[in-house]
């Protein structure tokens, strides 16, 4: 059974001033492709908060993949992918590079995006865009080989020829 957590990274969220549209996306796109949702969190735009929660996931073996949504972007409270650097132990570059390239598809905008992911532990950890449909979009796009990857990072595979 893979599992995951997901972090939204939302100041309006966190404060109930904004309800949260992406998580339930994520949600559904894991459920759906065999993962069980371990925790679901909303917290502020905060380098350390966002860091430390994720130590804890990862440190704790609470989940194999983490995912995230917000905080991507170029506002001066945008920390995700910082936090996310300051996590891991290995960076995985490609798939956030996969994601903005195949978003170029509907909108430029997709080059703007900072995600970030990589490794802690046994723990894949990916940024994903703060909308519902950006999220949608890249998740679905890479789901498929998340878990293979994932398989490989817990020892269920041992090695990436198809």
């Amino acid at each position: 059974m893979k599992t995951v957590a997901i972090i939204v990274s939302s100041d309006s969220g966190y404060w109930g001033e904004r309800e949260d549209l992406s998580g339930p996306v994520i949600k559904d796109i894991v459920e759906k492709n065999g993962y069980t949702v371990v925790s679901s969190i909303i917290l502020p735009d905060e380098r350390d908060v966002l860091s430390n929660e994720m130590v804890h996931i990862a440190d704790e073996e609470c989940a194999d993949l983490l995912l995230t949504t917000g905080g991507t972007g170029f506002s001066k409270r945008d920390c995700m992918p910082e936090a996310t650097m300051d996590v891991i132990e290995r960076s995985v570059p490609g798939i956030p590079e996969a994601m903005r390239a195949y978003s170029m598809q509907f909108t430029k905008r997709a080059m703007l995006s900072r995600a970030a992911a990589g490794i802690r532990k046994n723990t894949l950890i990916l940024n994903l865009p703060g909308s519902p449909k950006a999220v949608r979009e890249c998740l679905e796009y890479v789901i498929d080989e998340l878990s293979h990857g994932i398989e490989i990072l817990t020892g269920d595979a041992f090695n990436c020829a198809r």
